[in-house]
């Protein structure tokens, strides 16, 4: 079981990385994932995310708040409803857009009712929104 924590745990990070160049793809899932996968494979693994400058203010918001950044949920969000807008506006299916709205904004709402980390935790993310 081991090993095949740690493989997922790598493939979710490589995921993650790849999602800082790509906007389309997210960054924070697989990288959350990866630290989980770690945690219970190679705790040293885990410990190297939660200490990383970028990602260990938001992974530990996440694991000990259920937190997310302010500006962590302004691009989730922007970027989910940028993409439904492509959605729309590509789509042929009458169905399509249809089943994506109750997908997207399921996610939508869950990521917009995560509290805010309570002690400035989290910092930003790496990628599009980065200013």
């Amino acid at each position: 079981m081991r090993s095949l924590y740690l493989g997922l745990g790598y493939a979710s990070l490589a995921l993650g990385v790849v999602g800082i160049f790509l906007p389309l793809l997210p960054t924070t899932p697989f990288v959350l994932l990866a630290a989980w996968c770690f945690a219970r494979s190679n705790p040293a693994l885990a410990d190297r995310l939660y200490s990383h400058p970028r990602f260990g203010p938001l992974l530990t918001a996440w694991r000990d708040q259920k937190a997310i950044p302010a500006r962590a949920k302004f691009c989730a969000l922007a970027a989910l409803a940028l993409s439904y807008g492509l959605i729309l506006w590509l789509s042929e299916s009458p169905v399509l857009p249809v089943v994506l709205a109750a997908v997207m904004g399921s996610v939508a709402l869950y990521i917009a009712t995560r509290p805010t980390p309570r002690d400035g935790a989290g910092g930003g993310l790496p990628g599009a929104c980065d200013g």
